[in-house]
């Protein structure tokens, strides 16, 4: 079985090739192979190349860029995928999507569940989700997984941005008011991998499980990064509320999601976002 993953350069993509089951052949795909903002392109080059399923880990993710770049954002992360899921149904083979939390408004005290209202703040959230709804409208036999907070060892991301500032700060603010689920791109690489197995059709939620804020999982990564060694100096991190660094894109204040559904259809056990991260410091040791 041929698997195209799209986004090579991401942390995902990585993620997915170094986790490829047996009897998969995956190959990623980055802009050189395939330009995604040349939407024109995209049917005839994944038909001309004919694989057996299609997992799309690209996007458009600056989520403070997009709010002056909505054009960038929309043909990457919708018409793109548009183009994506009429040429996945014409070939008849698997499509799995990978969304975001953005999509939600941050106004539930309970994880979000799949069939949740979705209610995006900012352009980015509001692409992901017309993406998500062309998809069902075009291929409804696709799977849309939803995850959160993603980051990998050796990849630009959250813990690599505060292992930088904490090598070079003495006091770190974070933001403790937002809330959500800090997620292992190799756990999700796993899930993604079974649902692609399991055949899985609709919306789905994974992210790894607990529950954090930024601060939370700043001071998680600091404490673990001095257990191994990796950072020698002594860092204060403080909390700091959302209002105290203003972004150009607004950000849900909750968006914990709820992975159970899926957890049991793939018959996949929850690890604790505390137990991921740790995994990837000693990755990075």
């Amino acid at each position: 079985m041929r698997v195209l993953i799209l986004g090579r350069s991401g942390q995902l993509a990585q993620a997915l090739l170094e986790s490829c089951p047996e009897g998969i052949e995956a190959a990623a795909w980055g802009r050189a192979d395939l330009d995604l903002s040349k939407t024109e392109n995209i049917t005839p080059v994944l038909s001309d190349y004919g694989p057996d399923a299609i997992i799309n880990a690209s996007a458009y993710t600056a989520v403070d860029k997009a709010e002056s770049e909505a054009e960038q954002a929309r043909k990457l992360n919708v018409d793109a995928v548009e183009k994506m899921a009429e040429t996945a149904k014409t070939l008849a083979i698997p499509f799995v999507h990978v969304s975001t939390d953005f999509v939600f408004g941050g106004d539930k005290t309970s994880a979000y569940l799949p069939e949740d209202i979705c209610n995006p703040l900012g352009v980015y959230g509001k692409t992901k989700r017309q993406g998500e709804e062309a998809i069902l409208t075009i291929y409804p036999q696709s799977a849309i997984v939803r995850t959160a907070w993603v980051y990998r060892a050796g990849a630009a991301n959250f813990m690599s941005t505060m292992l930088r500032l904490m090598a070079e700060r003495d006091e770190l603010g974070v933001v403790s008011d937002q809330i959500g689920a800090p997620t292992s791109a190799d756990n999700l690489a796993n899930v993604l991998w079974r649902v692609l197995d399991k055949q899985l059709s609709g919306i789905w939620h994974y992210t790894d499980a607990g529950v954090a804020s930024w601060y939370d999982f700043a001071s998680a990564i600091y404490h673990e990064a001095r257990e191994a060694g990796l950072l020698s100096r002594a860092v204060e991190v403080k909390p700091i509320l959302t209002s105290d660094y203003p972004t150009p894109a607004k950000r849900p204040a909750f968006s914990v999601l709820d992975s159970r559904e899926l957890l049991t259809a793939i018959e996949w056990p929850a690890v604790h976002w505390q137990v991921a991260l740790r995994e990837q410091v000693r990755k990075l040791k």
